[in-house]
């Protein structure tokens, strides 16, 4: 194989002689904070099938859940019925810093060995046009490969744990 590799190759004629470095290369944006290069990947393994979460929303309320998980525990989620253990505050952060906050809370949560967190992402009252840009957001993370290899179901919270402006989030087992 290594014959295949370098059949052809001749050694330099002047050994002593020196190659002369090539042009800087540009700078280039890493891919992750590359939004477009992220919405295509998000696109790309929603259309292939590679994420399977079904999401359903209305006004108040967003909710989503692996799919085929067992309704019930859906349920049980909605209804608040599985102890807090953590939770996670948004409010004030922009939408990358929410992004990566929150995948780094996911994933220390569930290597912790928690199964239901909370995170705040707050209504969109204080942001321009009162819309919830972090709740959106955090709705279509969780579609994600990256947030749903952690996350089996979320579901807009109780009022006494934040009501619409938070989720439960029920994350998958280590």
């Amino acid at each position: 194989m290594w014959s295949v590799a370098v059949d052809g190759a001749r050694p330099l004629p002047d050994r002593s002689a020196r190659v002369k470095p090539g042009p800087q290369p540009l700078s280039v944006v890493p891919a992750r904070l590359d939004p477009e290069l992220e919405a295509y990947d998000e696109l790309r393994a929603l259309v292939t099938g590679e994420v399977e979460f079904d999401i359903s929303d209305s006004d108040e309320f967003i909710e989503g859940h692996a799919h085929g998980l067992d309704t019930h525990v859906v349920r049980k989620l909605r209804r608040g019925e599985f102890a807090v253990q953590a939770h996670l505050d948004l409010h004030g952060l922009l939408k990358d810093e929410a992004k990566a906050e929150l995948a780094g809370f996911l994933t220390r949560s569930r290597q912790q060995g928690k199964r239901c967190v909370l995170v705040v992402h707050g209504r969109g009252l204080h942001s321009k046009d009162q819309v919830p840009v972090l709740k959106e957001a955090v709705k279509r993370w969780m579609a994600t490969e990256r947030f749903a290899r952690h996350v089996l179901a979320f579901a807009t919270a109780r009022p006494h744990d934040g009501g619409a402006g938070a989720v439960y989030v029920l994350l998958k087992r280590q």
